[in-house]
């Protein structure tokens, strides 16, 4: 006794607390999973685990909850699935409604863990699994990153690739998320990759000075970051320098020569859509009749006829003289003689008083049809 004597009231004391201890032992708990923090691809899916123990003791109701804490502070927890009652209720969060599943269809039975498919950036957050059995309550946290991988990754050259020349050779894969990694090999691999350029195998571009046709060739380049890598290829080809000079002045007459056929052009679609208009304007046009010009027979005709009555009245002495006068005169078309005045009547005068009275028989010339004296 003499060794133990002072020791029984401590020991006394310390059995309450030790059954204390075996008694939280044997209540709900949650086993811890393989790690705290995962990583995702998007489009991916995740299995966030969540196995959980109960006791004797745990009697009551038992009540599931995974709720997620978004990156904002601002934006309040959200629930995204519950199970309780023996329901599952996997509609409160709707950016991941039809995304979240218990991977047990069962979770009473111990395992509470989730799967989300098709992840999104929506989705980055810490999530956290609570899982309550009167008198227990359990709970676990895991830190959930979703990544895009490196996807239309392009290679494209910067510059002009003329011998001499200083021009950028660029790798870039946009939608990735960070930190990247970058490679550049040489095409095929026995190629030996340039030495000036050794320093920026690992960067997303090559710097390239005072270009040679050594550098020609077929590049790679291959980015990566924690949840993939993609690739791309580039084809240099350096060549001697162009003529500059020669190059603007063929732009230069190209561009002239096309002005100059382009307003050819204009001008004659210009100058037909006005003849056009003009033979419009002229079929519609309305003109009055002119009249037919006079004849000009029957004016000289009507012309002698005039004379001709006019020349039995006249004496052999002035008959010369007046025929003279009068057939000299051409009538125009539009001249319109005057009227003849009735030649005296000598039938009415008998041809004794004709005697008496002086008059002395005259011979007439004959005449033809169109006037003229035979």
């Amino acid at each position: 006794m003499g060794p133990l004597g002072p020791r029984g009231p401590l020991t006394l004391l310390l059995l309450p607390l030790l059954g204390g201890l075996v008694g939280l032992t044997r209540c709900l708990r949650i086993l811890p999973p393989d790690a705290s923090r995962i990583e995702k691809a998007k489009g991916d899916s995740v299995h966030l685990p969540c196995k959980y123990t109960l006791a004797t003791e745990d009697e009551g109701p038992l009540d599931i909850e995974w709720v997620l804490s978004l990156p904002d502070n601002l934006k309040v927890d959200q629930m995204i699935i519950f199970y309780s009652g023996g329901r599952i209720f996997a509609n409160y969060y709707k950016d991941m409604s039809g995304r979240v599943h218990f991977t047990d269809s069962d979770p009473q039975s111990g395992d509470a863990s989730i799967n989300v498919t098709n992840l999104q950036l929506s989705d980055i957050g810490t999530y956290q699994c609570k899982v309550k059995k009167a008198p227990g309550v359990h709970s676990s946290k895991i830190q959930l990153s979703v990544l895009v991988k490196p996807t239309g990754t392009r290679c494209f050259v910067e510059g002009s690739q003329e011998i001499g020349r200083d021009f950028k050779m660029r790798c870039e894969s946009p939608e990735a998320s960070g930190p990247l990694e970058y490679e550049w090999q040489r095409l095929p691999s026995s190629e030996r990759f340039p030495s000036p350029w050794l320093a920026e195998m690992t960067s997303s571009v090559i710097n390239v000075k005072n270009a040679t046709q050594e550098y020609s060739g077929t590049y790679r380049c291959v980015v990566r970051n924690r949840v993939g890598s993609d690739e791309c290829l580039l084809r240099l080809d350096v060549v001697p320098p162009s003529n500059t000079a020669g190059t603007i002045a063929g732009a230069i007459i190209g561009t002239l020569l096309a002005l100059l056929l382009l307003g050819l052009l204009i001008f004659c679609c210009c100058k037909k859509r006005k003849e056009e208009k003009y033979e419009k304007e002229v079929q519609h046009d309305i003109r009055e009749d002119v009249p037919p010009p006079k004849s000009r027979t029957s004016t000289s005709r009507s012309y002698v006829g005039s004379n001709h009555s006019s020349l039995g009245s006249m004496s052999p002495s002035n008959m010369e003289g007046y025929s003279k006068a009068q057939y000299n005169q051409v009538p125009s078309e539009d001249f319109e003689p005057p009227s003849p005045k009735p030649a005296f009547q000598l039938s009415k005068v008998a041809a004794p008083n004709l005697s008496r009275m002086g008059a002395v028989p005259v011979m007439i010339p004959a005449q033809s049809k169109d006037g003229s004296i035979v």
